[in-house]
């Protein structure tokens, strides 16, 4: 029988079978939306797969087979630990920099990965091509079906030794992540004022539970290797709680939207000195590698900084991020004067943005983003985020929806929308969505806004 279902191999297979189609499905939708997320998305998924399909197949009856299946198991790298952090990372980069692409430096997090694969190779074509194949020499292992070189290599502690440096380096890579995740948080507080659909609050909870079962496996090698030796039925469950993660990772995966807004989110940004207050995610429209851009918009704004203008601020202009031309006039210089000077002109910005807010109502608009609002009072985002976040002591997530906060709450106490459902209302202020609306409306008020309707009728 070419695979026998057991207990043991059906409950795996499921897992098995929707890894293989879901990274298939996110393959293709990588290539013909040009996502790169996705294409990293599914490796992670195969990589995952990898690793199950050596349990549900051994279950299945093929190292028991004793003929060109058995051989399979024994060449086949099932597992590649080594792959799955830098994977794992790489994946995180990709889906909160949609500009973000994989450069020369790096590939070095793959060497390690890449050697074990290339040792894998060595010893099929030691064992399979010359041994086999040219001398024809048979099999001498496990009844024929296991060459020489692989067999003394099952004798020695290079797996322990690849596995082992492998679950470290998940760890670390996990750990890594989680810490980038909580600056991407900020990243999205300070640039975007609805947030819910792009925090991606699923990734923080799938990089803990790859922490934590890389955790498990590692306990399980533990265990076998210096405690007690496991029995194929006792590791089986290991093998289960990684084709649970391959279910959450394909649901997640698949539901996640991945043109919901301009992100370009860079962890460790490296700023020119020649433009200390500028950098790639700050100036609308030029991208992170777009170095000669960020000279050219700098030499523009040092040569218009004395041709500031005092006019109003165009209304209702809408731009998509990420394609917004900023214009160099009023755009705020680099602060170098004196202190009194600098407070004065904060001041003056700040009151120019609430301005701004109170007559053109930005915030009615529900992807309204730091790039957009800076592009409507004609500057940059650097300077505008110092005016929100020392000016008006609030982060740009929390200075917009205090605005949509109280357009909601004029609509609550006014008798001419009270046929309106609190989704209505939501939309009426700003909000995309009711959810976002009662997060946001309890986290600024304390109380829901059903509760606050019902006080006002």
């Amino acid at each position: 029988m070419f695979f026998t279902f057991s207990l043991y191999s059906s409950l795996l297979l499921p897992f098995f079978v929707q890894g293989m189609v879901v990274s298939g499905v996110l393959w293709r939708r990588s290539y013909r939306e040009e996502l790169p997320a996705d294409g990293w998305l599914a490796l992670l998924l195969l990589l995952f797969v990898g690793r199950l399909a050596q349990w549900m197949l051994g279950f299945g009856g093929w190292y028991d087979s004793h003929d060109a299946r058995t051989t399979f198991m024994f060449y086949w790298p099932f597992e590649n630990w080594l792959a799955v952090g830098p994977t794992l990372y790489f994946y995180f980069r990709s889906l909160t920099n949609q500009e973000f692409r994989m450069q020369r430096p790096h590939w070095w997090h793959f060497v390690p990965a890449l050697a074990y694969l290339g040792w894998r190779l060595v010893v099929y074509a030691y064992d399979i091509g010359w041994w086999h194949g040219l001398q024809g020499q048979p099999l001498p292992a496990h009844f024929g079906t296991k060459g020489p070189l692989a067999a003394w290599a099952e004798q020695q502690p290079i797996k322990f030794w690849v596995n082992t440096i492998g679950y470290l380096l998940v760890l670390a890579y996990t750990v890594r992540t989680l810490r980038e995740y909580r600056t991407y948080a900020q990243y999205l507080n300070d640039n975007f004022s609805d947030t819910d659909q792009i925090r991606f609050r699923w990734l923080r909870n799938v990089l803990i539970a790859v922490g934590v079962g890389t955790g498990v496996t590692l306990a399980f090698g533990f265990i076998n290797t210096f405690v007690h030796p496991l029995d194929y039925y006792q590791a089986w469950y290991d093998y289960l709680f990684t084709g649970l993660l391959i279910y959450y990772l394909s649901i997640a995966g698949l539901l996640t939207g991945h043109r919901l807004a301009g992100l370009r989110f860079q962890p460790a940004p490296e700023p020119l000195a020649s433009l200390p207050t500028l950098s790639s995610a700050e100036v609308p429209g030029v991208a992170p590698s777009s170095a000669a851009k960020q000279v050219a918009y700098a030499e523009l704004l040092e040569a218009e900084q004395d041709e500031t203008s005092e006019e109003a601020p165009p209304s209702g202009l809408q731009q998509e991020p990420g394609n917004m031309t900023p214009s160099p006039v009023d755009a705020a210089p680099v602060v170098t004067a004196e202190p009194a000077e600098a407070d004065a002109e904060l001041t003056r910005w700040t009151t120019r943005l609430l301005r701004h807010m109170e007559t053109e109502r930005p915030y009615l608009a529900p992807e309204l983003t730091l790039g957009e609002l800076a592009s409507q009072l004609r500057t940059n985002t650097s300077w505008l985020s110092k005016v929100i976040n020392t000016g008006c002591r609030q982060n740009f997530n929390d200075f917009i929806n205090e605005y949509r906060v109280r357009e909601a709450e004029q609509c609550l106490r006014n008798p001419r929308f009270q046929h309106y459902t609190l989704l209505a209302v939501a939309l009426e202020a700003g909000f995309n969505s009711k959810s976002t609306f009662n997060r946001v409306f309890k986290k600024l008020r304390g109380s829901t806004p059903s509760e606050v309707a019902r006080r006002n009728l």
